[in-house]
């Protein structure tokens, strides 16, 4: 039997594995010629050479499958060290006066840039620049796969995205928590990659935290600060075409219909920018109904602020105030539109 080699191991610096924890505990000493130092290494090491001999199969790893050693549920946490570097263009160059414009984009080129750090597994900082011009922070990660001109932090990435409900979540969209009395305190942002069982529990995360961009299985919305992450969809991205099912499911939901109320197409069908066949209906309705002075052109296929303020004027016009009255048309305010 071919003897197994061996190699010295210097316990990491960053490394929160009990193995490196202990070694840096103990201080330094000569590490042995013929087992490695990090001991964490040295078990397994062990084990597979025993495995080899005896003919049995590889030792499974330790971690549990899409978790990482260095981020897990446990009490007490405190959340990810991620301080935010402040809002910068590419590279760190002078910022440049005007409006910031939002790019098209679609939710295959979000994931498919997002892949590509946690490929090269680029290293956590506030202040450094990765070779494509972006900081290396989260949301300088969030910046680059949503492909912004320049580098934001958790207190400007809500600008470029609307809120939307957990219900509504899909691969691109985003995990937003900014803490405005210390952003370095708990302020993170993640990607949502899809989720990961049927309950919508987990999903697969996309994020930059130390040491370096990963993917992971992680519950909803995040392991700490339960109730501090908001959903958010970049504007950049078309509106998503609406699940038949699910259309017939929010008619139904609104109670009976009987004038033939047409189904609730759902909320993405009414986001600044979208054009579709609904926003025109939905105006030539408001029309009908006595709203049409806030249109100077007449309804038409593309959303925007007149169909916004119409809507307002119909919701107010039912008693309803604040949220309720925010000029996006939810399924109540469809049924009682076309009743």
């Amino acid at each position: 039997m071919t003897t197994p080699a061996f190699e010295d191991f210097v316990p990491a610096s960053d490394c929160d594995c009990p193995g490196c924890v202990q070694g840096r505990r103990l201080g330094p000493r000569p590490s042995p010629r013929r087992f490695g130092g990090h001991p964490a290494g040295r078990g397994i090491v062990i084990v597979a050479a025993a495995s080899a001999a005896l003919g049995a199969v590889p030792p499974a790893a330790s971690a549990a499958p899409g978790q990482s050693p260095h981020r897990q549920a446990d009490p007490g946490d405190d959340g990810p060290a991620t301080p935010q570097g402040a809002k910068s263009p590419l590279h760190g160059t002078a910022a440049k006066p005007g409006t910031v414009p939002i790019p098209a984009t679609t939710r295959t080129a979000i994931i498919n840039r997002a892949k590509l750090w946690v490929a090269a597994k680029v290293p956590y900082s506030m202040t450094a620049y990765w070779s494509d011009g972006y900081r290396q922070d989260c949301s300088g990660y969030v910046s680059m796969a949503w492909g912004l001109p320049g580098n934001e932090w958790t207190g400007s990435l809500g600008e470029f995205g609307t809120k939307i409900t957990k219900e509504e979540l899909q691969p691109g969209d985003i995990l937003l928590y900014h803490n405005p009395d210390n952003p370095e305190s708990g302020s993170h942002v993640v990607i949502f990659g899809g989720w990961t069982d049927y309950t919508h529990t987990y999903y697969t995360v996309y994020e930059q935290t130390p040491p370096h961009t990963r993917t992971q299985t992680t519950p909803y919305p995040y392991w700490n600060h339960t109730d501090k992450y908001v959903p958010y969809r970049y504007k950049g991205v078309p509106a998503a075409v609406a699940d038949p099912r699910a259309a017939r499911k929010a008619a139904g939901a609104a109670g009976p219909a009987p004038h033939a109320v047409p189904g609730y197409p759902g909320r993405g069908f009414f986001r600044p920018g979208a054009v579709n066949d609904h926003v025109t209906r939905l105006g030539a309705q408001l029309v009908r109904r006595g709203f049409g002075r806030y249109y100077a052109t007449g309804p038409g296929p593309r959303w925007g602020e007149a169909d916004r303020r119409a809507v307002e004027a119909f919701q107010r016009t039912q008693g309803w105030r604040g949220g309720a009255a925010d000029g996006y048309p939810g399924p109540e305010t469809w049924r009682r539109l076309f009743a």
